[in-house]
């Protein structure tokens, strides 16, 4: 009951110093300029909130167990030894029968896994869709298709059902498509006729994720488009991959720098590919985690991707890690959900989070039972491991030290709470103090800012 009771007065707290000071606004995009930056904040404000989504990417190609539209041959958009030709590709969907797929089944393991999101691929670079559009007979509702149900109208229902918001991926370049590259005016109409088709005929579409490759937004009519969007839904949120900068960028396979006046996301795989892969090197437990905590701590989201088996099942493996992912936001989730980036940039061993009066300090390595930081320009006047375990704050000049006993660390990412004497959310961005880091091959691939160039004279 003593815990019950702090607990509820520390949510009061940070609740009230949330009201009393906030962070500095993003600034908006000139693909937001149609509304204030307060209208912009609303329209935005569940995104934020959410910080980790589901991506899916799946169709025929499963079949072949290699990468999605990539694995077409010729492809202009890279080198694919090895590549299915355009004629066999093609034919794929008329032996596509994943009679195994539940919907429902795979949101429940995405809403286990505490996502808040989901992003499947409508229609990927080759051109296949996976809904039943009036506007191509290259679908998976088509005569001939041994399938012939729409994958996407049961997603977005199992979506819709389990309480997360519906988000739909799809590829204007488009491998299939007669137009595609020849016409623009015609392929345009189609294209922009199919994301009418997905934003009116499956129920609430909240974001919509673009995959133009760099092409300019002239290409693809992107004005028009826009605009057409925001008359089917005008709080519909577009990312920055159709030429324009739309709502927020999107790091691919990556994970973002520090960045809190624009919004982003990035979109990673569990394994080394985005389609399902027989026996592919998946990611650690571990790594998932500890990206989840590295992108909410940069303020950015993350949009872990799976790639569905054949019969529509997702594999074991697979299935563990959002399992594991499960288990550890049961313990964690209030320093993801809500949070802002922050204040302490994040560094090789630690990032952090911050709502209200408090900063959650996600430690990925020890020294010991330490971890120190860069000192807080204000007063630490609570502290405590989410989960439970004590921890000693020692507060100096230039450097906060936590310590917390080995029995208190957790196996993938350890949370500290620090409620402070006054907001979190108006404390100036704090970069890593690097004196002592240690650079290693994963905190330059992680873009730590730990390592960033521009501190090579810290000494």
């Amino acid at each position: 009951m003593k815990c019950l009771a702090l607990m509820t007065l520390l949510a009061t707290t940070s609740t009230a110093s949330m009201a009393s000071a906030q962070i500095t606004p993003k600034a908006l995009t000139p693909s937001q300029n149609h509304e204030t930056v307060a209208q912009r904040d609303a329209r935005m404000q569940w995104w934020r909130d959410a910080r980790f989504g589901l991506f899916i990417h799946w169709n025929p190609s499963s079949l072949k167990g290699t990468e999605i539209s990539i694995s077409r041959s010729p492809n202009p958009y890279g080198s694919n030894p090895g590549g299915i030709p355009a004629a066999e590709y093609d034919q794929l969907y008329k032996r596509f029968n994943p009679e195994k797929f539940d919907a429902k089944a795979v949101v429940a393991l995405a809403k286990a896994a505490g996502m808040k999101y989901v992003v499947f691929t409508t229609k990927h670079h080759d051109g296949f869709s996976m809904f039943d559009s009036k506007l191509t007979d290259y679908k998976i509702t088509s005569p001939e298709s041994p399938y012939k149900k729409d994958i996407t109208r049961q997603l977005a229902d199992a979506t819709h059902e389990a309480g997360l918001h519906w988000c739909v991926y799809y590829s204007q370049p488009d491998l299939y498509h007669p137009s595609y590259g020849k016409d623009w005016k015609k392929y345009n109409e189609f294209f922009h006729g199919q994301v009418h088709e997905l934003q009116t005929k499956y129920g609430p579409v909240d974001s919509v994720w673009f995959d133009g490759l760099g092409a300019p937004a002239r290409q693809w009519d992107a004005e028009k488009l826009f605009a057409q969007m925001r008359a089917d839904n005008p709080s519909v949120i577009i990312n920055d991959r159709n030429g324009l900068p739309g709502d927020y960028y999107t790091p691919e396979q990556r994970i973002g720098a520090y960045d809190d006046r624009r919004d982003w996301e990035t979109c990673m795989t569990i394994g080394e590919q985005w389609a399902y892969k027989p026996n592919d090197d998946y990611k650690s437990a571990t790594q998932c985690i500890q990206a989840l905590s590295r992108c909410s701590g940069g303020d950015g989201n993350f949009l872990l991707n799976i790639g569905l088996r054949p019969d529509g099942t997702v594999d074991p493996t697979q299935a563990d890690r959002l399992q594991a992912l499960s288990t550890w936001m049961k313990t964690n989730s209030e320093a993801v959900y809500g949070t802002r980036g922050g204040p302490y940039k994040p560094a090789f061993n630690y990032a952090s989070t911050r709502k209200g009066n408090l900063v959650y300090v996600h430690v990925f390595n020890w020294t010991g039972n330490n971890v120190v930081l860069p000192a807080l320009p204000k007063k630490v006047i609570k502290s405590w491991v989410l989960g439970g375990g004590e921890v000693a704050v020692k507060s100096g000049d230039e450097s906060l030290t936590l310590t917390v006993p080995a029995a208190a660390h957790g196996a993938e990412v350890t949370v500290v709470a620090l409620q402070l004497e006054g907001s979190a959310l108006d404390i100036p961005a704090i970069a890593p103090n690097t004196l002592k880091a240690v650079t290693t091959a994963s905190t330059v691939w992680n873009r730590s800012e730990a390592y960033d160039a521009a501190k090579a004279f810290d000494a």
